[in-house]
């Protein structure tokens, strides 16, 4: 595939994983919270499965790799799943997806932690805390802490993304080294996840379900495009561009989100928000040094 073929793929992948907080909400006017999730992840089975079967390619055969796929299914699937589609009853839909821009901080502040080899740096210390301070005017603690479901909301699309962030690591450490795509990581973490939450749908999706077009509409593309194809999608991207620039996708998620619940949903947009959404983003754009004049001389000389 070209390179604009490549761009397409980039923008595609933005606008879907921006749009799935949109799909979440529109989601939730007839579903519970875990029926969302539960129809998110299946779908999203569902279309990974038929990558698969396109691809011809044979699935590992190795039962410790399929123990570690049902750990990070439940780390990066069904917690966070079932958390942010909680968290949107009380939130809007462009709030969360401020939230889950979160991620790569979360993530570095757990791999250094946890890997001997992504210890603190200058650069990551900033990023941090720049990050951090987001986060604070995000929540708008200035106003005082009020213990409702909104500060609660927030709070556990913090735990979601600190889920992700924990899944991201535990690949790095028992799965990375296997030899296996993203494409078969994907579908082994996804379809492990429809297992646990069909196991579970009995004891916590069983509220009555109302369905019309737009919610059908919007869990197809939630399962189907933003937990599955957008899987395939990524995994070229990185392959090439790398995963440093494809990570940029970050960066223009919660400014869809955004865009989409204001749009679309008529969404409140407080000052805040999108303040602490940019200090976020500058914090993960220190952490990786993008920020550093130095950085960008060494870049330009490698050109």
């Amino acid at each position: 595939m070209g390179r604009f073929g490549i761009a397409i793929r980039f923008a595609a992948l933005a606008i879907v994983w921006g749009a799935s907080f949109l799909f979440i909400k529109v989601g939730l006017t007839g579903l519970s919270p875990a029926q969302v999730a539960l129809s998110r992840v299946c779908l999203g089975a569902v279309a990974l499965i038929a990558i698969a079967a396109w691809r011809r390619k044979p699935l590992p055969r190795d039962p410790a790799l399929w123990g570690h796929l049902a750990v990070v299914s439940v780390l990066l699937c069904v917690i966070p799943f079932l958390l942010f589609s909680w968290a949107e009853q009380y939130i809007s839909s462009g709030l969360a997806s401020i939230f889950n821009a979160t991620t790569p901080l979360i993530t570095m502040l757990i791999a250094a932690a946890a890997l001997p080899s992504e210890r603190f740096t200058k650069a990551r210390t900033a990023g941090l805390i720049l990050g951090f301070l987001g986060v604070l005017t995000i929540v708008g603690v200035w106003q005082g802490i009020d213990v409702s479901h909104e500060l609660t909301a927030q709070l556990a699309c913090l735990g979601a993304t600190t889920c992700y962030g924990i899944s991201f690591v535990y690949v790095r450490r028992f799965i990375s080294g296997r030899n296996l795509d993203a494409p078969t990581i994907a579908l082994g973490q996804v379809c492990c996840g429809a297992v646990v939450m069909l196991v579970l749908a009995p004891f916590i999706a069983t509220a009555p379900v109302r369905l019309d077009t737009p919610i059908v509409l919007s869990m197809i593309a939630l399962g189907a495009l933003g937990t599955g194809l957008a899987y395939a999608w990524n995994a070229s991207i990185i392959a090439a561009w790398g995963a440093s620039n494809a990570s940029a996708v970050t960066y223009l998620t919660p400014v869809v989100g955004v865009l989409l619940g204001v749009l679309v949903l008529d969404e409140p947009l407080a000052w805040n928000q999108p303040v602490g959404a940019l200090l976020v983003v500058l914090g993960i754009l220190a952490a990786h040094g993008r920020l550093s004049p130095r950085k960008k001389v060494e870049e330009a000389v490698a050109v």
